[in-house]
């Protein structure tokens, strides 16, 4: 379903980074997000989808108390938000909530810069699985589904919103939320991220916490005179690791992001240690919040037994509960937990599979439909997001999967159509 047209757009768009601020590098370009959905609203408009919205969230979204707290000091810039705007697009006139079809799909990326290539099989670059390439096979579905059914933008609404602020672990709270309670929702919403085509009523949503030493630097000829922050967080790192492993059932634990410095010759007394915790249920962050703050003073009850005689680590031992901090990052956000019967038996009428219920979810912006009245929700889309190594080196898309979800997409507003009936 895809035409060549199609795979130039998705050339374009691959071409023009357009990882948002929070994943840059230090080396790493400017995002180019404002042009990417310049370029995405052109190719829509060729066939009836309307610019009904362009521009970034307003300030106030990124001062919420539920707001990751990297966003909300980076939003202190205003630079920060004025390059991640979100794009909506509507097919036709307004139409109500129950005669409306939404699909959202973000256009920002993790940081990277891949080759971009297409050999007539498989495009490459960064974004060609999450979420580049589901955004043109998103619109390549629309359009023909409109080509056969002329009552689509009549009288049956279809919505596109096309965001930033889904990477870095801004999780939506500046590109999908403020979109969402706008109102730019449908009975059914559909967010194309890599289900591998099977659809999946859930989303988790994550937590960050930070446990942070703020300990004296010493020398490295006297390494005994300082607190050793590598030594305790490398300890920490792991004590967490053994400890969170067995408590959490429906999420994943991530213990990363261990720093103290980049030099030898020092014994840096300061560092931190983040964790990201996803969970499915409200229930689950609050076990999650429990067991981190327990598992956290149990490890330092451990480091002090086994350091307390060591030569080298004795003050670190000694000091540890005071020079140690935890601290949360990110925490309060709402998860998708329930399927909804209706949509069960519109996706299941079309023979699209459903996500293993023994399966794990994964976090996206879908969280953001969690609690919305009269509402549907499910994640949908291409490929999978270790399968075409999303977030990795070699990222990648297959035509004939983006080929199949254009497809699905045309399949699934037809059958809207159907099922909704004339107004």
């Amino acid at each position: 379903m895809l035409r060549p047209a199609d795979h130039w757009l998705l050339l374009d768009l691959l071409e023009l980074p357009t990882a948002g601020p929070l994943e840059i590098e230090d080396t790493g370009p400017p995002p180019r997000l404002w042009d990417a959905q310049r370029v995405y609203a052109e190719a829509a408009a060729e066939f009836g989808l309307d610019t009904v919205r362009h521009a970034p969230a307003d300030p106030e979204s990124a001062r919420r108390p539920d707001v990751p707290s990297v966003v909300r000091a980076a939003a202190e810039d205003p630079a920060f938000l004025a390059c991640q705007p979100s794009l909506v697009l509507r097919l036709g006139p307004e139409q109500p909530r129950a005669r409306t079809v939404m699909f959202n799909v973000h256009l920002d990326t993790v940081a990277g810069i891949e080759p971009v290539a297409f050999d007539g099989r498989r495009f490459r670059g960064r974004g060609a699985i999450d979420a580049k390439g589901p955004a043109v096979a998103l619109l390549a579905g629309i359009r023909e589904a409109r080509a056969v059914e002329p009552r689509l933008g009549k009288d049956i609404g279809v919505l596109v919103q096309a965001v930033s602020g889904e990477e870095g672990g801004a999780l939506g709270t500046i590109g999908t939320r403020p979109l969402v309670e706008a109102g730019y929702v449908g009975r059914l919403n559909v967010f194309c991220e890599p289900t591998g085509g099977r659809y999946l009523p859930r989303a988790t949503a994550a937590m960050t916490a930070c446990v942070r030493v703020d300990g004296q630097d010493a020398i490295d000829d006297t390494p005994y005179a300082g607190h050793n922050a590598t030594v305790l967080l490398g300890f920490l790192a792991q004590h967490l690791a053994e400890a969170l492993d067995s408590r959490h059932t429906d999420g994943e634990v991530c213990v990363a992001g261990l720093h103290t410095g980049r030099l030898h010759n020092r014994v840096y007394g300061s560092g931190r240690l983040l964790l990201n915790l996803s969970y499915a249920e409200p229930a689950s962050a609050a076990h999650l919040e429990d067991a981190v703050t327990t598992a956290v003073r149990e490890g330092l009850a451990a480091f002090r037994r086994r350091f307390a005689r060591s030569r080298q680590f004795a003050r670190t031992a000694a000091d540890a509960e005071v020079i140690t901090s935890l601290e949360w990052h990110k925490r309060g956000l709402p998860a998708l937990t329930g399927a909804d019967p209706w949509a069960e038996n519109l996706l299941t009428g079309l023979d699209i599979p459903r996500w293993p219920a023994e399966a794990p979810a994964f976090t996206c912006d879908a969280i953001w439909l969690a609690g919305v009245p009269d509402t549907a929700t499910v994640v949908l889309g291409p490929g999978t997001l270790d399968g075409n190594n999303a977030h990795a080196a070699g990222e990648f898309a297959d035509l004939a999967d983006l080929d199949e979800f254009a497809h699905t997409v045309r399949r699934l507003l037809l059958a809207f159509a159907t099922e909704i009936g004339a107004p």
